[in-house]
């Protein structure tokens, strides 16, 4: 009972690591109704880039968690089974951590505006929205987020 707790907990504790969209289209709860300044201006580049959200460590110590707990388990008694956990617990921490980083990487568009007053700005931001160089585009910014729109 206590492995199914332990189980549970730790895949409750994966889904918890969703990544926060950098897309112009989404907009969280707080930037919602939020007024923004708007600027016009011409794309001069687009860039592919990727955009690393950052490893939590999440992935590590669950999927360690997991490893451990189903390798020792299946495997014989004793000192078996402890060192079948242990090598299990490192498998599943270096698969945890590669599957944690998979999902927080995103595919980014660094693009390059000139602005109507002859300024440069260069936002980075998800690739969900094509962009072409000489298209005419909208630079959306409240605070410290800057979001480029058609």
């Amino acid at each position: 009972m206590k492995k199914l707790i332990l189980v549970v907990a730790s895949i409750s504790v994966l889904a918890g690591c969703a990544v926060t969209p950098n897309s112009a289209s989404v907009y969280n709860t707080r930037q919602a109704q939020g007024e923004q300044t708007v600027r016009m201006g011409v794309v001069e580049s687009v860039r592919n880039v990727t955009i690393d959200k950052g490893a939590s460590g999440v992935g590590t110590i669950a999927g360690g968690a997991l490893g451990g707990i189903a390798a020792g388990s299946a495997i014989g008694g004793g000192n078996g089974a402890l060192a079948a956990g242990i090598v299990g617990a490192l498998i599943g921490g270096v698969a945890g951590n590669q599957i944690e980083s998979n999902v927080s990487n995103r595919p980014g568009l660094e693009i390059t505006v000139r602005l109507d007053n002859g300024e440069l700005r260069a936002i980075t931001q998800d690739a969900d929205e094509a962009f072409r160089v000489g298209e005419r585009v909208r630079l959306l910014s409240s605070g410290r987020t800057t979001r480029v729109t058609h």
